[in-house]
């Protein structure tokens, strides 16, 4: 693709690798079969091919109205075209990039604006979102039906395992998944203990960036990218193998560390570093001796969703399925594995009716096989799945927790 980027983006870094990435696509349109917008709309401008047109004209100066903001706010993000893309073309990377760019130029309402700021002060913040879940819960029966089903029930954390071993991991707590899915990361410290390995998580790490960042809050999330490193950094230091993610949303943003700090001379040395050791625990788990992680009580047959950050982003695809096999866990039929739940972070509150339509497709296709329960990879594909699953939905690792 040929450009002529305008000198205010051509000069500047971000606008440097736009135009880099720009040049890779070709227009063969392989990604829209893959898109879960295009699909639903059959609108090129909510497509892939589309949207890089889209802004491939911002970036060259053309003018852009809410009309263009609006089919980049509709993609989710879940980078399906990339692992459909023939030609490499790092379509994630460069709607983050636009996105920031254009918020500058193109100033939202006072109403999206609003909505915005708070999802990127409360989701962040584990201490505010869980005293306001924990209202949530405590005041579901009397909310309306439709507000009802965003709460998740109120879920309770087994104990972490006392033991310590030679071997230690770090993990995330994260920001969201302390409150609304607190057995998680229990569940996942209780298996590496059967496997001698010892997991901590850093009171000091937060949020992975990832909320804000996608927000186009971008220096905020690179602050909070830089917080936890070195929240990390002791405990790399001493020896830790690894950092071990049960959130595939996080694990697709921590990855990401080492290119998103690339420019900071003071960290870029360290963000490479904490890339090279993040891994998704199903990737780890699948390098070590599964004997002892024999489920002893079927838990019937499982569909597993796998979520876009764990198989396009993460490059994980089919990971945790051979782990669950191991494990004898009965895995489910599932269709269109590749299309997203709908999730996607903050997507499900900004753009509800096409999150829910996505829902309802997702649904249908994980249980064809009717299976007894849904588990997946990731706390906000856990936690929108549940508000319309007519079986169980849990994460992954709570199957070899038993």
């Amino acid at each position: 693709m040929q450009t002529n980027l305008v000198q205010q983006f051509a000069n500047t870094p971000e606008g440097q690798e736009a135009e880099s990435i720009l040049r890779a696509c070709v227009h063969c349109g392989f990604c829209t079969a893959t898109c879960p917008t295009y699909q639903e709309l059959n609108d090129e401008r909510d497509g892939p091919r589309g949207r890089i047109y889209l802004m491939k004209m911002f970036l060259e100066g053309q003018e852009v109205t809410e009309k263009t903001r609006e089919h980049l706010d509709r993609c989710l993000t879940c980078r399906s075209c990339e692992t459909t893309c023939p030609s490499g073309v790092q379509y994630g990377r460069l709607v983050d990039i636009s996105r920031g760019l254009m918020e500058k130029e193109l100033p939202r309402s006072a109403g999206d604006k609003w909505m915005r700021w708070a999802l990127g002060r409360v989701i962040p913040n584990p201490k505010l979102f869980g005293v306001l879940l924990r209202l949530g819960q405590f005041f579901s029966p009397v909310l309306p039906s439709k507000l009802r089903t965003k709460v998740p029930p109120k879920k309770e954390a087994s104990p972490w395992p006392a033991a310590s071993h030679d071997r230690k991991v770090l993990a995330l707590a994260g920001c969201a998944q302390p409150a609304a899915t607190p057995n998680t990361n229990a569940a996942a410290a209780r298996v590496l203990d059967k496997l001698g390995i010892t997991m901590v998580e850093a009171p000091e790490a937060g949020c992975c960036g990832a909320v804000n960042y996608h927000l186009s809050e971008h220096e905020l999330g690179l602050a909070r990218m830089r917080q936890n490193i070195d929240a990390w950094w002791p405990a790399i230091e001493a020896g830790a193998e690894a950092i071990i993610m049960t959130a595939s949303g996080c694990g697709a943003m921590v990855q990401d560390y080492g290119h998103l700090l690339k420019d900071d001379p003071a960290y870029k040395d360290k963000a490479r570093k904490v890339s090279e050791l993040c891994t998704d625990i199903g990737a780890f788990l699948l390098q070590q001796d599964l004997d002892k992680l024999k489920i002893r009580q079927s838990p019937g047959k499982v569909a597993f969703h796998c979520p876009c950050t764990l198989q396009h982003a993460m490059k994980q695809n089919g990971v945790v399925e051979q782990v669950l096999a191991k494990a004898g866990v009965d895995l489910a039929q599932t269709k269109d594995k590749h299309l997203c739940c709908g999730s996607a972070g903050t997507y499900s509150v900004l753009q509800p009716e096409m999150s829910q339509q996505l829902l309802s497709n997702k649904l249908e296709a994980l249980t064809v096989d009717n299976p007894d329960r849904i588990v997946t990879a990731n706390v906000g594909c856990q936690m929108h799945l549940e508000t319309k699953a007519k079986v169980p939905v849990q994460h992954w690792i709570e199957l070899l927790d038993q």
